[in-house]
């Protein structure tokens, strides 16, 4: 089923909000480069307005890429029971995905296993040997794999996922994506329960300080997300039923 004129505009706006992240630029600077007014960037990027394909060409010149680029979206419906579970490490990804695959009729998947796996060695080694660019490069293959393999599942993303510009443009455009949210001290204290105890190593005021920083760095990009869960306050159950609906709706769009 092709996509109604309101998905692709919020698709549209999600690119602009994403690439205009990417450039640094504030929505005030943005809408000087293109000569657009403020109002009408924040009516773009919510997926309100309905630009013409003039005031589209002086975006995709200011935010440095061609009109193709930036018109690229996806025509068709993305899958409703695909999705990618977003947030950073104790957000509730691997308590989650599981019930909710088992939930929908679907397989889980956690990207990082299938990194490791792949390469035969964890991530750490991976970086040690291939440096990071290496490892770029095998989150790229696993997400296209994951894609190519997976017409519907739940997949787990690695919290950096949002710093590999391609790779999360690929999943957002063909995927419904969930970005699990939760405070720094929620984050914090999940991971101190799995028995991880390195984030004590250098102290708990500067732990909370890296987590604070992650998720300042990070929200702007999870925002993208189809849909945003706050797991600090919520059951599981509240949770999963809160995703189980919005899967509903979008699964009705499709039919």
């Amino acid at each position: 089923m092709v996509l109604d004129s309101a998905h692709l505009l919020k698709l549209l706006g999600k690119r602009v909000r994403r690439l205009r992240m990417q450039q640094n630029m504030s929505l005030q600077s943005l809408s000087l480069e293109a000569l657009l007014s403020r109002r009408f960037l924040v009516e773009i990027e919510a997926g309100r307005a309905n630009p013409s394909i003039s005031k589209l060409a002086s975006l995709a010149h200011s935010l440095g890429i061609t009109l193709r680029s930036l018109c690229d979206l996806p025509v068709h419906t993305i899958p409703y029971n695909r999705i990618c579970l977003l947030g950073i490490r104790g957000a509730g990804k691997s308590t989650l995905g599981p019930k909710l695959a088992a939930q929908i009729g679907v397989g889980f998947q956690e990207l990082d296993d299938a990194i490791e796996n792949k390469a035969g060695m964890p991530t750490r080694e991976i970086f040690e040997i291939e440096g990071r660019d290496g490892f770029l490069k095998r989150e790229a293959d696993a997400v296209e794999d994951w894609l190519r393999e997976n017409d519907s599942g739940v997949l787990a993303l690695p919290g950096s996922i949002v710093n590999h510009n391609f790779a999360y443009e690929r999943l957002l455009s063909t995927c419904t994506t969930v970005w699990l949210s939760a405070s720094a001290d929620t984050h914090f204290e999940r991971v101190i329960a799995q028995g991880d105890t390195r984030p004590l190593e250098g102290g708990h005021s500067n732990a909370m300080k890296h987590l604070d920083g992650l998720l300042k760095d990070r929200t702007v990009a999870y925002e993208c997300a189809d849909l945003t869960v706050d797991t600090s306050t919520k059951s599981i159950e509240h949770c999963l039923q809160q995703i189980t609906s919005f899967l509903s709706e979008r699964q009705q769009v499709e039919d």
